[in-house]
């Protein structure tokens, strides 16, 4: 830990301003530089149709974000940890709504600022009670301390419940996922490092961080997995009637963070991270081909409006379809040794978590083909000036791609089991920090044949399943609009709309009541009224002063009668 200097110093309690580097840290700072060095390159690509003021504007606000995702992780307490979350918090505000004279994506920029500070307000709250309750905010601290404490302590729940409140809202989990799709109003490589490598992930570290705190909650441990798992099965639903290449990608991203999310609420803490490395390759992956794709197809996102770009686009394409194959978990791809981990730790702790959560990744397998074989297979669907155009990106935007595809193949290698002959490396170093969570664990692992057979029904399943959706839509895509059960994925729920009844309308009524009434009728009205009352008596007073001498010696006669009445008779 390196201490700068103290922050905050009141009574007994001291906040330094210091920075801790551990391997957890470390695997962090990796991701958020390495994934953010490769979308710094492609962007300066991809936006160099900017004003060169705009330009600027945007790789300032890209380094904002990467600096406070760094401060984030690299704080050793609780308070400069805030201070990242809600510097990412801003940049993703100023990022979203980039292009801020579109209504519409100004309107998405807020929108992700006021749903972050939901979740916040927990987060706030939380590190209020951890002062009040451990005096101190530092990592070593409050985690030492709360390791002497008994299983489900209240106090250690309702923190827990606090800080997951802050984790749902910064990495999209029911109920405060909504902004993150919309999130897709900003350009694709904003999108892709919100979605990849930083942001999202905020929420993960900070359970991972304080992984103590939830392996002595193991009530707060259940509400992490079913809200994490009901995420991944809800997004990815929503996914698969979806037509914007970039929505499909950001329904996408909330499932994965359901199940990150459940890992860590089984107990699965390096699962979780393991998944957060291989996910940050291949999904930012899949967003910076989605805008080869869309920068080929000069800005067009319906993935029915596209097809056949197989030949035109040859990295774009094969870059692309690994990203699918690693985020379907097809071994031996990095997203089937970090999804296959979470879900055998899901199943030593609940079976039906498990039936569900492989069901989450069969439909994983099956709206990404569906994105692929639609996208890239089949009849070209554009405009004759759209095919006339049609080219593969420049270097600066297809070298990132081909990194990002190698990572997302070899990746998982660093976290190969032991039932598959290997050490998993990226576990033993992360040992030192869940070892004390390790300790307290007793969910016993499955044997060797049973692990054999779970990861051949999750990978048999989800490969079956890309093959049929690569055979029907590469010949038939959905072109028409769905009825029924389809329609009702396609408009997402109706959760936005839900959203807008329940909570944007009545608070826009009450507004416009209190502004109506309580401040112009109320506060105006009597602030105004004091200003009506001394303009009205000064212009009475003024005429008495009118410049005729008889009037104020009458008026100077009537005060002496009226003073010496009072003299004689009232006092």
């Amino acid at each position: 830990m390196v201490q700068l200097f103290d922050f905050i110093s009141i009574g007994t309690l001291n906040i330094p301003f210091a920075f801790q580097v551990d391997q957890l840290s470390a695997i962090f700072m990796l991701i958020i530089t390495g994934v953010g060095f490769l979308i710094h390159v492609y962007s300066t690509s991809y936006m160099h149709e900017e004003a060169s003021d705009q330009y600027a504007r945007y790789f300032s606000f890209l380094n904002l974000f990467v600096f406070s995702m760094l401060l984030l992780v690299l704080g050793a307490n609780y308070l400069i940890m805030f201070i990242g979350w809600e510097g990412v918090g801003l940049c993703s505000y100023l990022l979203i709504g980039y292009w801020y004279k579109n209504k519409d994506f100004s309107t998405a920029g807020r929108k992700a600022f006021v749903m972050n500070r939901i979740g916040d307000f927990g987060f706030l709250l939380a590190v209020f009670w951890m002062i009040q309750h451990f005096g101190s905010l530092n990592f070593g601290d409050v985690l030492g301390k709360a390791a002497g404490m008994p299983l489900n302590d209240k106090v250690l729940v309702g923190i827990t419940l606090l800080l997951f409140l802050g984790a749902v809202g910064k990495s999209a989990q029911i109920p405060l996922y909504t902004w993150l799709p919309d999130a897709m109003a900003g350009p694709t490589p904003v999108s892709a490092l919100i979605h990849a490598a930083t942001m999202v992930t905020a929420g993960i570290y900070m359970i991972a961080r304080s992984n103590i705190l939830y392996t002595l909650a193991p009530v707060t441990q259940g509400v992490v997995a079913a809200i994490g798992l009901a995420t991944a099965i809800f997004a990815a639903s929503i996914a698969l009637k979806q037509n914007d290449i970039k929505k499909v990608l950001a329904y996408s991203t909330v499932s994965q963070l359901g199940y990150m999310f459940l890992g860590l609420g089984v107990g699965a803490y390096t699962g979780a991270v393991f998944h957060v490395m291989t996910h940050a390759f291949f999904k930012a992956l899949l967003f910076l081909g989605a805008g080869s794709v869309i920068h080929a197809m000069h800005h067009e996102q319906d993935i029915r409006k596209m097809g056949g770009l197989k030949k035109q686009l040859p990295v774009t394409h094969w870059t692309f379809l690994v990203a699918c194959l690693a985020i379907a978990g097809i071994p031996p791809l990095s997203g089937f040794f970090s999804k296959d981990e979470i879900l055998s730790a899901t199943f030593s702790v609940n079976k039906i978590y498990w039936v569900i959560g492989v069901l989450g990744a069969v439909l994983t397998a099956f709206y990404m083909f569906r994105l692929y074989a639609t996208t890239f297979l089949g009849k070209f669907r554009g405009t004759e000036e759209q095919e006339r155009h049609l080219h593969e990106s420049p270097r600066a935007m297809t070298v990132p791609l081909v990194v990002l595809a190698i990572l997302s193949a070899v990746a998982g290698f660093i976290g190969i089991p032991a039932v598959l002959g290997g050490t998993h490396q990226l576990e033993n170093f992360l040992s030192p920090v869940f070892a004390g969570s390790v300790a307290l664990q007793h969910a016993a692992h499955p044997d060797h044949t049973t692990e054999y057979l779970l990861m051949g029904i999750s990978a048999g399943l989800s490969v079956l399943v890309l093959l049929y959706a690569i055979t029907r839509f590469s010949k038939k895509p959905d072109m028409d609009s769905p009825g029924g059960l389809g329609k009702l994925l396609e408009n997402k729920w109706y959760v936005d709309e839900l959203y807008d009844m329940i909570v944007v309308k009545p608070l826009h009524r009450v507004s416009v009541l209190l502004n109506n009434v309580a401040e112009k009728m109320g506060i105006d009205g009597v602030v105004n009224g004091v200003g009506k009352f001394v303009s009205y008596g000064s212009r009475q007073l003024r005429l008495l002063q009118n410049g005729q001498v008889g009037v104020y010696i009458l008026i100077m006669v009537a005060a002496l009668l009226i003073l010496f009445i009072i003299q004689l008779f009232v006092l």
